[in-house]
């Protein structure tokens, strides 16, 4: 049987906190349509009970990222800058997130949900790129 290290700990959690931010982002645009022919105020409802668990993961996300550069980036110059723009796309997935969290109009609702989904995807396609 194989043995747990703490490298494994480190990416378990990392992937974990991925498939929350997400997979909760994608699961929830889904299910806004539907969520919004239940009733007034039942999105926001869903949307700050996604939150609760959404931002832990974005946090563990961020802990476990830095821990993943501290363990070393490699000689590899393309390796280097594929995870360098990962780490901005986190950012920005970050920023748009709690920018949606905000907004006031439907537009800017729309836009700044789509962006944040959208860039969590790029990330996660790029971490892919880099396992």
């Amino acid at each position: 049987m194989l043995s747990v290290s703490l490298d494994t700990v480190r990416v378990f959690l990392h992937v974990l906190a991925a498939a929350i931010w997400v997979g909760g982002q994608l699961t929830l645009a889904f299910l806004v349509p539907a969520l919004r022919s239940a009733g007034e105020g039942v999105t926001k409802v869903a949307a700050r009970a996604f939150n609760r668990v959404a931002w832990p993961a974005y946090a563990v996300l961020f802990a476990t990222g830095v821990w993943n550069l501290l363990e070393g980036l490699g000689d590899d110059p393309a390796y280097r800058r594929t995870l360098e723009v990962k780490v901005a796309i986190v950012v920005v997935s970050g920023v748009t997130a709690f920018l949606h969290t905000r907004a006031a109009s439907r537009r800017a609702i729309a836009v700044l949900g789509a962006l944040s989904g959208l860039s969590a995807l790029a990330a996660l396609f790029l971490g892919v790129m880099l396992g």
